[in-house]
């Protein structure tokens, strides 16, 4: 029940500032060149801060295993690549991109710290499934979202060079990098900037969450409600299902094994939808997954959980 309560208060706050930005658009409050707006502004300054923030505040010399990373970097690697192989059941090319990271994409940098601590207190292994996970993630979407890009026919050597250049010109990206390296560094980040960093890193989720719901069309949604249930499937259940034995065979227990559990199977980010209007989509996919996922999680998130509790692995 507390497991339960927790995924709840996690999930369900989300998911209302969601129906709190559908509201306010239908009232009027909030018109599509406003919320076009927020999503640019989010995307541009408070989601790469937030990255950054995520990386350049861990220790990552105290609590490396490289085991435990490249463990993490595979599963994500297989899981984009079984995402890009059902995204070919679509007869409509143009979903394909969102489809594909919506699939993989997990809120772990957001929940996975907070998921781990309300279990045992510490931060335990999240940092490094962090950043085992989150860079490739988002590497992975760019790529994705801009070699699916609407109206682009094929893979030219011009789509190619705008691919990478988008890679490398990403704020996502940029902010990743930037947080890695202040890392390894171990530059120290004076009370000021902590908190400055921190005030701003934490407008990304409300605003991102209530320019989802204002963009969010019922009517377009409902179009693509196959593939974005087959995508809210596979990123709750699907990947649990798959690497979670192989995790559990490797010799993973508590901490580790709650990470993974994260890493695979909490709700797709709010990020996929900022990313994929930012990126030339209608985001319409993305915010449908993000939705279902978010919803659902507390209750997937509690029943794997409950199995793992039940065979002695936490």
């Amino acid at each position: 029940m507390d497991n339960l309560i927790f995924s709840l208060n996690a999930t369900v706050p989300i998911f209302i500032l969601m129906l709190l930005g559908l509201l306010l658009k239908y009232i009027g409050w909030i018109d599509d060149i406003f919320a076009e707006k927020m999503n640019r502004f989010v995307f541009l300054v408070p989601l790469p801060v937030l990255v950054f923030n995520d990386l350049a505040t861990v220790d990552f010399c105290q609590v490396w295993d490289t085991r435990f990373v490249l463990f993490c970097l595979l599963a994500t690697v297989a899981s984009i690549a079984i995402s890009a192989a059902v995204s070919f059941l679509w007869k409509d090319r143009m979903i394909q991109g969102e489809f594909i990271q919506s699939s993989y994409r997990s809120s772990a940098a957001l929940l996975g710290i907070a998921f781990i601590q309300n279990i045992y207190g510490t931060a335990g292994m999240a940092p490094l499934m962090i950043i085992g996970s989150v860079p490739l993630y988002n590497v992975m979407a760019v790529a994705m979202l801009s070699v699916f890009c609407p109206g682009r026919e094929k893979l030219s050597s011009k789509a190619v060079r705008m691919t990478l250049r988008g890679i490398a010109t990403n704020p996502i990206i940029i902010g990743i990098a930037a947080g890695l390296l202040w890392s390894a560094l171990k530059i120290p980040m004076p009370h000021i900037v902590e908190k400055t960093v921190t005030s701003i890193s934490g407008m990304a989720t409300p605003m991102g969450l209530m320019a989802m719901g204002a963009s969010f069309d019922v009517r377009k949604a409902f179009a693509k409600a196959r593939p974005a249930i087959t995508a809210a499937v596979l990123k709750l259940v699907g990947f649990c299902a798959l690497f979670l034995p192989v995790a559990i065979q490797m010799g993973f227990r508590e901490e580790k094994l709650v990470a993974i559990l994260v890493m695979l199977g909490s709700a797709t980010t709010v990020s996929c939808f900022v990313m994929a209007k930012n990126m030339g989509h209608d985001g319409i996919l993305s915010s449908s997954v993000i939705m279902l996922t978010t919803f659902f999680s507390a209750f997937s998130l509690t029943g794997w959980l409950y199995i793992l509790k039940s065979w002695g692995m936490l």
